[in-house]
């Protein structure tokens, strides 16, 4: 319990010292803060615990970082380094103007730096983009590959198979011919026979004339 008191009076003792060093009054501090000015008071003095939202009104009023508020209420763990606003606020050889200018150069720097870690980031995740892209086209032409050279190999066991049924074919259209040919033997048989007889029976007739005459 008494860390924690000391804990509100160190980030009061730090409030009041901070608005000192801006030069503002209590209510001037508490008015930009948008809280009572009894209210600020308190927290000054470590009587009272301000939430994060009201650490952050009173930051921002202060043009101190949020964290460093955070850190001395103990929200956050001291994981940063010391805050440089901070700092610029207490050097005593620094004039208001020239600590403004300062801190404004300051967080300008660390604006135009986020926002090219942000463009960096954004043109890392496009690169990345177009390469899934890349490897997706290359995975689908190799399945079209592999499905093409499956119905060629199927085509080719197919086209293994077929001479062995033209064989058979040929085999069949050969026996179809011999026997057509038969056929054509035997119809020719009977024409010839008819042919040959009118020579037989005149040969046998006229013997038989000639005996009568």
């Amino acid at each position: 319990m008494p860390e924690l008191e000391n804990r509100w009076l160190d980030l009061g003792e730090f409030i009041r010292e901070q608005r000192r060093i801006g030069q503002l009054s209590l209510r001037k501090l508490s008015e930009m803060a948008g809280i009572s000015n009894p209210y600020l008071s308190q927290i000054e003095r470590g009587l009272r615990k301000p939430s994060a939202e009201i650490l952050q009104q009173i930051a921002r009023a202060l043009e101190i970082s949020s964290e460093t508020l955070y850190v001395r209420a103990g929200i956050l763990d001291d994981e940063r380094e010391h805050d440089l606003i901070t700092e610029i606020r207490r050097d005593p050889t620094l004039s208001e103007d020239q600590k403004k200018a300062l801190i404004s150069i300051y967080e300008s720097f660390r604006t135009e730096n986020a926002v090219k870690a942000a463009q960096l980031a954004a043109d890392l995740g496009d690169a990345v983009d177009e390469l899934l892209d890349e490897a997706i086209e290359e995975a689908i032409e190799e399945a079209l590959l592999d499905e093409v050279l499956e119905e060629v190999g199927a085509a080719g066991d197919e086209a293994e198979g077929e001479p062995v049924d033209a064989a058979a074919s040929d085999d069949a259209a050969a026996s179809d011919d011999a026997a057509a040919s038969d056929d054509a033997d035997a119809a020719a048989d009977p024409a010839t026979e008819a042919l040959a007889e009118p020579e037989g029976e005149t040969g046998d007739v006229a013997p038989e004339s000639l005996v009568e005459r």
